[in-house]
C-alpha cells in the first residue's frame, strides 16, 4: 500500500473525490414518495426494483398514499364520462384545484378510453360509482367495468348471471368493506318476474353472491347507491305513495332499513337526488329558483338533517335546468354542475359572498364529451382493480 506524505512546508495532497450520495433509509424514502402525485410515482417505478415493488405491490404504501391524497385538494379531480361510439368509453379529467385558484381557467384532458367488450353495444347511461380513486361503470344490466384512471388499469367484472333470472335493469355501487378489509361491488337489480335482488362481488373473486331480495314495495331507479359509514344507500320510489325513500343496506349484517329524510313529504314530481358532501349523506332538491342542499350531519340520526344552503338556479326561464353541487372547498367555494338549454355547464359559487363565476375552460368540453352524463369527483390513488386488499 502506498502512503502519500508531504514534506514540511510543502503542499498536502487532497483526499480523492467521492461520488457517494448521502444515505437515506428506506423508511425515509417511503415517507418522501408518499407525498408525490400518482403520475410521478408511476415514472419512478423504473428507478430500482425496491421502488417498483413499493409503488406497485405494497398495500400498506398504497393505503398510506390514499390517506394523504384524501386530504390534498390537488389530488382531487373532476371527470366526465362519454360514449363517443357504441363500443368506446372516453374519460376526461381536470383538477378540482384549478377551478378554485385564480385565474379561473382550467382545461379537460382526455385521460383514458376503454373498449372492454367489442362484440356488443355498451350502455354507459347511468352515473358512475366512485370510491378511493376507482370507478365502477355499468355496461349493461348484467355487467360492469371497474377501473382506476390514475394508473390506467381496468377489468371487466364477472357477469351477473342467474340461470333462473333475467335482469331488466341493474345499478352497481363500489364500496370499501372494512369488516373484510376489501373492496366490493353491490348490484341492485330488477328481474323479469318483478323481484328486486341485491348481489355482491368481492374484489379478487370471480363470482357474485346473492344476499337478499330487496323490499318489494319500492320502485328502483337506475342510479347507483351512495357508500357511506359502512352502508350503501339507494334513493327509490315507494310503489304506493310514490314518495322518494332512502333504503340503507348495512355492510356488516347485510340487512336493509328505511332512512327518513326531510323531503319525504314533498309533492310528487319534485326533483330529488342523493349524494355525499363533506363526508355526509346529502340530498339535493330542485325548484324553479333554488336548489336546496340538505346534509345528515350524523349518519343514521334523522334528527341531524340540516339544510346546508340554497344554490340559485343557473339559467333563465323556459329552459330545463338541473343543478348539483359537486365539491365544497374549505373556504366555502362550491363547484356546481348544471344544464342550460341542453348544454353542460360548470360554475363556482361563493356561498359566503353570494357571487357566481363561470370558469374559463380552455378547450371546448363538447369537443371532448359528445354525450355528457353526471360528472363525478374522484381522488388519484394507486389502488388497482386487479388486486385484492
Amino acid at each position: 500500500m502506498t502512503t502519500t506524505c508531504c514534506k514540511q512546508g510543502g503542499t498536502q495532497t487532497p483526499p480523492p473525490p467521492t461520488n457517494s450520495l448521502p444515505f437515506l433509509s428506506f423508511d425515509l424514502v417511503t415517507e418522501i414518495l408518499c407525498q408525490l402525485p400518482v403520475k410521478n410515482l408511476l415514472q419512478l417505478r423504473c428507478i430500482c426494483k425496491s421502488w417498483n415493488s413499493l409503488i406497485s405491490h405494497d398495500s400498506e404504501f398504497t393505503m398510506k398514499h390514499l390517506r394523504l391524497s384524501t386530504s390534498n385538494l390537488d389530488r382531487h379531480h373532476l371527470f366526465l364520462s362519454s360514449l363517443r361510439t357504441s363500443r368506446l368509453l372516453h374519460l376526461s379529467d381536470s383538477s378540482i384545484s384549478s377551478f378554485f385558484s385564480p385565474p379561473s381557467t382550467t382545461s379537460f384532458t382526455q385521460i383514458n378510453h376503454y373498449s372492454p367488450i367489442l362484440n356488443k353495444n355498451l350502455n354507459f347511461g347511468e352515473r358512475v360509482s366512485t370510491y378511493d380513486g376507482m370507478l365502477c361503470v355499468r355496461i349493461d344490466s348484467s355487467s360492469a367495468l371497474l377501473c382506476n384512471p390514475s394508473i390506467r388499469k381496468f377489468k371487466i367484472l364477472p357477469p351477473l348471471i342467474n340461470p333462473d333470472q333475467n335482469y331488466l335493469q341493474s345499478s352497481f355501487t363500489l364500496v370499501y368493506d372494512r369488516f373484510t378489509n376489501n373492496y366490493k361491488i353491490y348490484s341492485l337489480s330488477k328481474t323479469t318476474d318483478g323481484y328486486k335482488q341485491v348481489n355482491v362481488h368481492t374484489l379478487g373473486t370471480d363470482y357474485w353472491r346473492k344476499i337478499q331480495d330487496f323490499p318489494k314495495h319500492y320502485y328502483l331507479v337506475q342510479n347507483p347507491g351512495i357508500s357511506l359509514s359502512d352502508t350503501v344507500n339507494w334513493l327509490v320510489y315507494h310503489d304506493r305513495s310514490f314518495a322518494r325513500v332512502i333504503v340503507s343496506l348495512d355492510l356488516e349484517n347485510e340487512l336493509c332499513q328505511e332512512l327518513f329524510h326531510p323531503l319525504y313529504n314533498y309533492k310528487p314530481g319534485t326533483c330529488i337526488a342523493l349524494g355525499v358532501l363533506r363526508d355526509c349523506l346529502c340530498i339535493f332538491s330542485h325548484s324553479d329558483k333554488f336548489s336546496d342542499v340538505w346534509i345528515m350531519k350524523e349518519y343514521g340520526n334523522v334528527e341531524s338533517w340540516t339544510k346546508l344552503l340554497s344554490v340559485p338556479q343557473m339559467g333563465g326561464c323556459g329552459c330545463y335546468i338541473y343543478t348539483k353541487v359537486l365539491y365544497i372547498s374549505e373556504d366555502g367555494l362550491m363547484l356546481i354542475y348544471f344544464f342550460k338549454r341542453g348544454k353542460f355547464r360548470l360554475a363556482v359559487y361563493d356561498s359566503i359572498n353570494d357571487t357566481l363565476k363561470i370558469p374559463e375552460i380552455q378547450n371546448n368540453i363538447h369537443d371532448l364529451v359528445k354525450e355528457v352524463y353526471l360528472p363525478e369527483v374522484y381522488i388519484e390513488t394507486l389502488i388497482s382493480p386487479l388486486s385484492q386488499y
